[in-house]
């Protein structure tokens, strides 16, 4: 009787909180989108540079209609009861982040985690019943996905029951370890996901062997070391995106898609984007059209004293390079005889989950705020991107690093995730308005671009076209709209997983799966287009680089130096200052 007695008294509060579950639930749907665009903190202490929550616009006055509010509310106290029948018993089901030996073993902390999903469902399910348009409801369930991943017990050291046990396992050195942590991330001013001390860019990454040949205030170019005794005589352009740092494409020796196109005996030259400072804060669309992406295009042609050259864009940088070869060809030139899109939007009509950041209020405040000059930081950029999976990559290391005490592993691929990138206020401002929000690049002379009327449908080039299947920045459907713009001899492709791991999928590793559809048909929606594909086990790159012979031409002796004569020179080894540039 007295342990019963003891159950119940420690099992009291939280009966009145589920009593009053409801009225919470209701609260913090209305606090969830009210405070969409709010730091997040963890019981009522500000988390000193956590990766900021990217702003909503303003939402619209909506309502939910009585009746379904009404079916919510008796689902809610019907779980509630169930809830309230199983007691001590409760198990919160179904969420890796309680799945613990150590929650199944504390029944306060496991129950409050059983609440709190409750009451997250609950409150997807209104906004799911609010009346309003789709888009509005994607905000709002944004918000309260963002509310949900910040306010969960996990996040708490007094609920937390795995960080509970490891302090006492500890004899409370895991919190010592935390507090360190948390010291050490204000110091770096960003929060860890990786042993950032383990890696080093041109130590242990970007270790690709080659030389800068050419810079200006915008970008250096690469040129690598051939690792075949003969080349393609026309040579082959990476542009990668300027949001990030070229590495991403020459992680490690064995990942390195540089390394692997220099062993298919192509002459490899990479633009590397300058980490932009105030000097070049009122730079616009037009000057890294003309000055960086033409740029490179022209000086690889004079480098290498060949008409033509192969080029590949991944992501921002597939639009760069698209947009640059469209201004080209308004001028008459051919420069490329093939080009290659890695998850890049050239139509914006698909942009998934990044759309609800996107409309004319946004637009006109970001011209506002950076269209005459100014820089966006990178750490702005960095937490939109995080927040689009914040359990995965804020709140999983929140509690990790701080409340758990422990290190990140090292990972080459989230050391590159950490190594921010400002943007130019201008450049950005241009891209906000005319791509994601109206979408000009995919209609015909509707953007002048370097004074020239820009028409993708005037890139008439074999182009091989790849997206990932599960990418959550450039959707699959997103990237698979090039095929219905651009005009030429095309090959899509989808591979598994996601933006970067779909990408980044070298041979040798065996890993994920690919998509091709050999008919040489290009209905209207990729759904339609994947109905006559056929699936294939392992890496797409391989049947890339089969592509990219095709158009390479004939093989010629391989350069014994960087560069060509006194023109262009080795000015400093790869991968230069301009990628160790911090934001």
């Amino acid at each position: 009787m007295k342990q019963q007695a003891t159950g119940a008294d420690a099992f009291a509060p939280f009966q009145q909180a589920l009593s009053q579950g409801w009225t919470q639930a209701l609260e913090s749907f209305r606090q969830s989108t009210a405070q969409a665009g709010s730091a997040f903190d963890i019981g009522g202490t500000p988390l000193w540079q956590l990766p900021k929550l990217p702003e909503l616009p303003q939402m619209p006055r909506f309502s939910i209609d009585p009746e379904k509010l009404q079916s919510i509310q008796q689902q809610y106290l019907a779980e509630a009861t169930e809830l309230w029948r199983q007691g001590f018993d409760a198990r919160p089901e179904g969420d890796r982040r309680f799945a613990g030996d150590a929650w199944n073993k504390n029944p306060l902390s496991a129950f409050s985690a059983a609440v709190y999903l409750l009451n997250g469902r609950t409150m997807l399910s209104m906004a799911e019943a609010i009346d309003a348009d789709q888009k509005t409801k994607a905000r709002l369930r944004f918000a309260v996905e963002q509310w949900m991943a910040a306010s969960a017990p996990s996040n708490s050291l007094a609920f937390n029951a795995e960080a509970q046990k490891k302090a006492i396992d500890t004899q409370g050195e895991s919190i010592a370890k935390g507090i360190q942590n948390l010291l050490n991330d204000v110091k770096q001013g960003h929060l860890s996901m990786t042993d950032e001390s383990a890696f080093e860019v041109g130590r242990n990454v970007a270790t690709t062997e080659g030389a800068v040949v050419f810079e200006n205030e915008f970008f250096q170019l690469l040129e690598y070391k051939p690792l075949t005794p003969k080349v393609y005589e026309r040579p082959f352009l990476l542009v990668p995106p300027c949001i990030n740092k070229f590495y991403i494409l020459d992680l490690q020796p064995e990942n390195s898609l540089i390394r692997y196109a220099n062993e298919q005996g192509h002459r490899v030259f990479v633009v590397s984007w300058r980490n932009p400072d105030e000097s070049i804060g009122k730079a616009t669309w037009d000057d890294y059209i003309e000055n960086a992406a033409i740029k490179a295009i022209h000086t690889v042609q004079e480098i290498s004293s060949s008409k033509q050259i192969n080029a590949l864009g991944f992501c921002v940088g597939g639009t760069i390079l698209s947009t640059a070869l469209a201004v080209l060809a308004a001028r008459g030139e051919k420069p490329a005889a093939s080009v290659t899109l890695l998850t890049t939007f050239l139509d914006f009509s698909d942009t998934g989950i990044l759309d609800i950041f996107v409309d004319e209020q946004l637009v006109q405040y970001r011209e506002m705020q950076l269209g005459n000059g100014g820089l966006l930081p990178g750490g702005d950029l960095a937490s939109t991107f995080s927040f689009l999976r914040p359990n995965d990559l804020v709140w999983n290391y929140v509690v990790g690093n701080y409340l758990k005490g422990e290190t990140p592993p090292p990972f080459d691929l989230l050391y590159w995730n950490s190594d921010a990138t400002n943007l130019p206020g201008p450049f950005y401002a241009w891209y906000l308005r005319n791509t994601y929000h109206e979408n000009k690049l995919a209609k015909p002379n509707a953007l002048t671009v370097c004074g020239e009327k820009i028409d993708l449908g005037r890139i008439d080039i074999p182009a091989y076209i790849y997206g990932s299947r599960e990418d959550h920045i450039v959707p699959i459907g997103g990237a698979y709209a090039s095929t219905q713009l651009l005009p030429g001899k095309k090959r899509f492709v989808m591979g598994a997983s996601g933006h970067i791991a779909g990408v980044i999928n070298p041979p040798a590793k065996k890993k994920r799966s690919h998509w091709i559809r050999e008919d040489g048909k290009f209905p209207r929606t990729q759904a339609e287009w994947l109905a006559g594909a056929q699936e294939h086990p392992g890496s797409w790159w391989t049947d890339w680089a089969q592509w990219l012979k095709g158009h390479a031409g004939k093989q010629i002796p391989a350069p014994k130096a960087y560069g060509n004569g006194k023109a262009y020179k080795a000015i400093e080894p790869a991968p230069g200052r301009y990628v160790k540039a911090k934001a």
